[in-house]
């Protein structure tokens, strides 16, 4: 992809009328990964593919799934629970591609879509380093050319001042003309956990533009506590339709969240969206901590998913739980706002939203 928007701009996916579409579009299916890596849930493990069943059964009432699994055995202990679940095999597609782990959030095939007589779907083939944090990678980074290559789709290797890009799902939201959230603590930390050395804030803004269709960034400060992948927005700020997002808010000013929320509101409310216009922004409770051997865990209801049949959001046995799903209901009227028990989940350091990925219809 060329550094320079001016040059050889038909070259880029923006440039060839792609973008990253809304979450909230139609889906052709879900993609996730059946999970094996057990030291993300340590002493819990045996829970989670039970979790993983719940979210996937809400998910098959709109739209197939699609799984990765390693091998025949992983295949096998995968519909042994899903079958117990209910869902019927008609929504299952299971693939034999092995994985690092299952937050296909962030390793997952960023797809593209271009409107017009001929829609398309592409993939944008971005790198993936385990949030420049963990040494195995690389069966998690061979994701997205596997995912184009079996589908026939159209694959954009993202390259910027010549090499290639790595980003994470998890570390953007959309609202699919044109505006993009992200934060400063996860993409430009030049000490922790940085992803492309030496990149600014105008390298991002550019790959941004000429990979997603992504005119307007909106830049957030910091995450939340316990978040190991170093600020990703998708815990802290969503879109839920064009022009609104909702914000995680603390009220306890002796979180150790408050601060971070309060100045990424500060920001929000100074911020227009693509055409100008005001955001409109709505608080989103944060839960009580979830601590687990001494350690914050990144507990958000903003780690929901929006699928075809239903807006999953994670709950924590918390008092927050309703409010969080009431306020959410309201803003989403075309499809139910489900809860699921996320604390086992979230143990591994990511919720809902971080299993899984969107695959849109053209």
């Amino acid at each position: 992809m060329p550094s320079n928007p001016d040059d050889g701009i038909r070259e880029t996916p923006t440039g060839l009328g792609f973008r990253m579409p809304a979450e909230w579009i139609p889906h052709a299916a879900t993609w996730i990964a059946w999970p094996h890596h057990r030291a993300d849930w340590p002493g819990k493990f045996e829970t989670i593919p039970w979790a993983f069943a719940e979210f996937a059964r809400l998910i098959a009432r709109g739209e197939p799934l699609r799984i990765l699994v390693n091998d025949a055995a992983h295949e096998g202990r995968a519909r042994r629970v899903l079958s117990s679940s209910a869902i019927p095999t008609s929504r299952l597609q299971f693939l034999r591609r092995p994985t690092n782990r299952s937050w296909s959030r962030d390793f997952g095939p960023i797809f593209l879509r271009r409107n017009g007589l001929r829609p398309e779907i592409a993939v944008a083939r971005f790198r993936f380093t385990a949030w420049a944090r963990y040494p195995d990678w690389r069966r998690d980074d061979a994701i997205p050319p596997f995912a184009a290559a079996r589908a026939r789709l159209r694959l954009f290797p993202i390259r910027h001042r010549g090499r290639e890009v790595v980003l994470e799902g998890g570390s953007i939201d959309v609202n699919g003309r044109g505006s993009i959230l992200t934060t400063e603590e996860c993409l430009l930390d030049p000490r922790v956990q940085t992803r492309n050395p030496g990149f600014s804030r105008t390298d991002y803004e550019t790959v941004f533009r000429e990979a997603l269709g992504a005119t307007n960034v909106l830049w957030l400060g910091r995450g939340i506590a316990g978040d190991d992948t170093h600020g990703h927005v998708d815990d802290i700020c969503r879109f839920v339709n064009p022009r609104t997002v909702v914000l995680a808010r603390e009220r306890n000013a002796r979180d150790v969240n408050y601060r971070a929320l309060a100045e990424n509101r500060e920001r929000l409310q100074g911020m227009r969206l693509e055409d100008g216009s005001r955001l409109q922004v709505v608080d989103l409770p944060m839960p009580g901590p979830v601590v687990f051997d001494g350690q914050r865990l990144p507990a958000s209801y903003a780690n929901f998913y929006i699928a075809n049949a239903a807006v999953i959001v994670p709950t924590f046995n918390d008092p927050n739980d309703r409010y969080a799903l009431g306020i959410l209901a309201e803003l989403f009227r075309d499809r139910p706002v489900v809860g699921v028990h996320a604390t086992d989940l979230v143990l591994g350091k990511g919720s809902i939203h971080c299993l899984t990925q969107q695959e849109p219809l053209p």
